[in-house]
């Protein structure tokens, strides 16, 4: 347990942290499992439109320090390899 003032503080910030994290990866993994129905669905029109939000949702996470640029990169490279091999 934290005893210094400093270090509660620390604990405190850490925890509204988590908590405002959680939602933000929760909404994330939602736009990319939404994108992914579609794909499965054979819906091409819905699958491009939920592919541009899920690659946004995932630069909006790298920009608030959710996920690294990389991994970031990654994850949209993945996305669109399966929209183009469903798309041809």
């Amino acid at each position: 347990m934290a005893n210094s003032p400093q270090a509660k503080k620390r604990a405190r910030q850490n925890e509204s942290r988590r908590l405002l994290k959680a939602g933000q990866r929760s909404a994330l993994r939602t736009s990319i499992k939404a994108f992914l129905k579609s794909l499965e669905a054979g819906d091409s029109d819905a699958s491009r439109n939920l592919y541009q939000k899920a690659t946004s949702s995932i630069d909006r996470a790298v920009s608030k320090g959710l996920h690294h640029k990389h991994r970031a990169a990654r994850l949209k490279s993945r996305l669109n390899n399966r929209l183009r091999a469903v798309s041809s």
